[in-house]
């Protein structure tokens, strides 16, 4: 490791360890949370996914920082993602009980308010499926327009403000590696086990959950980015 290898590890630390070992710092987020939920979601998102996306920068140059690389604009875009995952989670971790009750599965929304058992297991389990397979595929391809159009205007926050050729990228884009990789592989092996496991857990929970998973996010759809660019 180098040495600003060891100086990110001492920022995350410094966040890290005060919400583990000092309940009050835990508890101010949590409720910090709790009131204000989309304004979290937009934080934790913007710097962690862009963390990810940084790492792998890092792994693929050797480097943080990149000329036109964009860690601004790209915090910005994750924001933007991040409230459409939190909507996203309230959406189908509401919906998809009461669509397997309307099925048949009379005990699924009691199911999720209880402790842990099949049927919960069961549900948090569709729940990630109908999310990864409805929700994350638009979110992941929007990922790589944005991301692509961010590096076409040069990494800066002005090129937020310009207008975006969606169809020309749309048109540019390495769908081998965004559909083999990116869709058929992350979604089943990795989020669909990963968000069940999210589901499975106490709300408060699910929130710092997602916020370590939004840094894997960063950096699978980044390193999918370079392995597209090379």
């Amino acid at each position: 490791m180098k040495k600003h290898d060891w100086g990110l590890l001492a920022i995350l630390l410094a966040v890290i360890v005060p919400l583990v070992t000092y309940d009050q710092f835990l508890n101010a987020y949590l409720a910090f949370n709790r009131d204000h939920g989309m304004i979290t979601s937009f934080i934790k998102f913007g710097i962690l996914a862009t963390l990810g996306e940084v790492i792998a920068l890092r792994i693929r140059t050797g480097g943080y920082f990149r000329k036109g690389f964009g860690i601004l604009p790209r915090m910005v875009v994750w924001g933007f993602i991040g409230l459409t995952i939190k909507m996203a989670f309230v959406i189908f971790a509401t919906g998809t009980p009461r669509f397997l009750h309307y099925m048949g599965m009379e005990n699924a929304i009691a199911a999720m308010q209880g402790g842990l058992s099949g049927a919960k297991i069961a549900t948090a389990f569709a729940i990630s499926v109908a999310m990864n397979v409805i929700y994350a595929p638009v979110m992941m391809t929007f990922h790589k327009i944005t991301d692509t159009h961010i590096v076409k205007k040069g990494g800066g926050l002005a090129g937020l403000m310009q207008p975006i050729d969606f169809a020309g990228i749309l048109k540019a884009i390495d769908w081998h590696t965004h559909w083999h990789f990116v869709l058929q592989k992350t979604i089943p092996l990795f989020w669909i086990p990963a968000h069940t496991v999210t589901f499975l857990l106490p709300p408060d929970f699910q929130v710092l959950f997602a916020a370590v998973l939004s840094v894997f996010l960063g950096l699978i759809l980044a390193v999918a980015g370079l392995k597209s660019a090379g």
